[in-house]
């Protein structure tokens, strides 16, 4: 399977789906084209790994190097579609404590508008009264 990287905007969500294997050799092409969807307005990323057949600790590396920037501009990044090998790495490693791991693309979403509402909320609870 080659390496390939699509993305859509789907509900205030873009959906970058990565397909092969994400290794020493792939991880700087898919750190590559993170960065540009960042660059391009896509802060809340929902990655879909469900054709991913192989994930080593550089491709961990890039991910965890995304996240990071992503939440430094109020961004996030959830994951879906993970199958039972590389949910095994993210348990391993124990990227589940900070990744959020969804079964399908309507989970990702509803937690996404979730926590946008409780930002929201949060938000006008500390407005001061008129």
């Amino acid at each position: 399977m080659e390496f390939a990287v699509e993305h859509r905007v789907e509900r205030d969500l873009t959906v970058v789906k990565i397909s092969g294997e994400i290794d020493v050799f792939t991880s700087p092409r898919l750190r590559e084209m993170l960065l540009d969807i960042i660059e391009t307005g896509g802060l809340h990323l929902v990655v879909d790994l469900g054709d991913v057949t192989f994930l080593d600790s550089t491709g961990l590396g890039v991910l965890v190097g995304i996240y990071h920037r992503l939440r430094a501009r109020d961004g996030s990044m959830s994951f879906m579609g993970v199958n039972d090998r590389v949910r095994r790495v993210f348990h391993v490693t124990q990227l589940t404590k900070i990744f959020v791991l969804h079964r399908s693309l309507d989970d990702a979403v509803a937690a996404h508008e979730a926590a946008r509402q409780a930002a929201d909320t949060r938000g006008s609870n500390s407005r001061p009264a008129t």
